[in-house]
């Protein structure tokens, strides 16, 4: 698989080899130890979700707060979308800077989102489905939920709807950027930062391989 930095910083789009041949074929979607090299990020999956939408659904923008922090390993299973994600670490030097990509079941692309980051979607086709691998398990009280259509935070998702978007009452009703700021919802890039190097010394300490992760991820850095 090919690992390419994107305009959001501790966001990376995945990209699979695909083999083929008489019987179909057959990706590699994720690997641990090549995440870690390459982004300095280690990412072990502890809950796996997923949704299925009709066209034009938007679904974000979304995260939980820190702590304890989700990380997302997202990808489209069925279907086509636009993928979102924003940075909204205050104090980042790319606050409030999004990227977008399209990622569709044939492709098998995939999207890693680093705590403290917001996600959101478009459905391109009916009967889209999403998988989120996640490194936290849900915690009641912790989600961030933001208005997606918010001026402030200016997200293209004109770039996928084809009609007026279908929205939850939960994310139509959910807080502005500047109410979420206000209500301390969102976590400083400097916390975020502590919380992906103390998941580097973990791994350290569990895996006798992993300080060539830490290695990679201070050289990067």
């Amino acid at each position: 698989m090919e690992i390419h930095e994107t305009a959001v910083p501790d966001a990376y789009r995945i990209v699979p080899r695909h083999h083929t041949d008489a019987r179909g074929s057959f990706f590699e979607s994720y690997a641990y130890g090549q995440l870690a090299r390459q982004t300095g990020h280690v990412f072990v999956p502890l809950q796996v979700n997923y949704s299925v939408s009709a066209r034009n659904t938007l679904r974000g923008v979304h995260g939980v707060r820190l702590p304890p922090g989700q990380a997302k390993f997202v990808t489209c299973v069925r279907g086509a979308l636009l993928d979102v994600v924003v940075d909204l670490r205050l104090g980042s030097p790319t606050f409030g800077a999004y990227d977008t990509n399209m990622l569709d079941a044939d492709q098998g692309t995939a999207m890693y989102v680093a705590e403290g980051l917001g996600h959101g979607f478009v459905a391109l086709t009916d009967d889209t489905c999403i998988s989120y691998l996640c490194s936290t398990q849900y915690v009641p009280g912790t989600q961030i939920d933001l208005q997606p259509l918010d001026p402030a935070l200016g997200l293209p998702w004109h770039l996928g709807l084809t009609d007026e978007p279908l929205i939850s009452e939960k994310d139509a009703r959910a807080p502005s950027l500047a109410e979420a700021v206000d209500q301390g919802l969102l976590a400083t890039y400097d916390a975020c930062r502590t919380h992906y190097e103390r998941q580097l010394r973990a791994a350290d300490a569990a895996e006798p391989t992993a300080h060539v992760f830490a290695k990679a991820s201070r050289t990067r850095r």
